[in-house]
């Protein structure tokens, strides 16, 4: 669990984050939503140590890393994974190799346990026969999970994700959205999804929070984004009038109100 206590973060005299508060929880999926300039990317560069808030705090199990030593906020990072927009694979570097990267700087094992322990995690990706191409050689999803396998190498309590999907089509972005949560539930992570897809919100948002000019506006889980009423977060997420039209649908679907049912 992560939790954000009342953190402002400013520039200057531009303030990017007004008071904000939320908890992330352990084996759940929490994503943070919100127009570009909303604070979301600095919100996560808190929460990760690259930005120190000018006020608040940010617990991880209780800890405020804003408090710890350095060795400590060394021993945290090392239970903290991330997947990058990009992937930010090392294209020198085999699959495996950039798999075994982490392993090498944090890990006291052998180079035969580092080299089972990455044909592990990628086997748990499905990629268990692409060890040994380089990421010039594999597709931009393959890439993904390749970020997603470097991500859990080391077995982290935190995975943090941004634009898990970018420059992915529908079908790879739900199958890399699942494995998301798979994982999430399957090794109890807390996990943290920067994103604008709102297909990763409905499909896999067991919690939301909703930034907008710096201040979270909203909170929910992807079943409570049905039936909000909030009108920033509803022009947010339901711009357009087939949306809005397929929101309605739902809402009347979930009430047992459907035109299918009344014909």
């Amino acid at each position: 669990m992560i939790e954000i206590r009342n953190v402002k973060k400013s520039f200057g005299e531009k303030t990017i984050l007004h008071d904000v508060t939320a908890t992330m929880e352990a084996g759940k999926c929490n994503l943070i939503i919100g127009a570009s300039g909303s604070g979301k990317t600095v919100l996560t560069k808190c929460m990760v140590g690259l930005f120190k808030p000018d006020q608040g705090e940010i617990l991880y199990n209780g800890q405020n890393m804003l408090e710890m030593t350095d060795e400590e906020r060394k021993q945290l990072r090392q239970q903290i994974g991330m997947l990058f927009q990009g992937s930010a694979l090392f294209d020198s570097m085999t699959v495996e190799e950039n798999i075994m990267f982490p392993l090498n700087m944090f890990s006291n094992l052998s180079y035969k346990e580092r080299r089972k322990k990455a044909n592990e995690v990628l086997a748990r990706v499905n990629l268990k026969d692409a060890n040994k191409k380089f990421p010039a050689e594999i597709s931009g999803g393959m890439k993904k999970r390749v970020g997603i396998a470097r991500a859990i190498v080391l077995n982290p309590k935190y995975l943090f994700c941004d634009e898990p999907n970018s420059g992915l089509d529908p079908q790879t972005s739900l199958l890399i959205d699942h494995l998301i949560k798979e994982i999430t539930e399957e090794y109890d992570i807390t996990t943290i999804v920067v994103t604008h897809d709102m297909n990763s919100v409905m499909e896999i948002g067991d919690r939301i929070f909703y930034m907008h000019q710096g201040k979270k506006q909203w909170e929910g889980s992807n079943k409570d984004i049905i039936f909000s009423k909030d009108k920033l977060l509803n022009e947010f997420i339901f711009a357009s009038e087939f949306l809005q039209g397929a929101k309605e649908m739902r809402m009347l679907e979930e009430k047992g109100e459907s035109p299918a049912n009344n014909q």
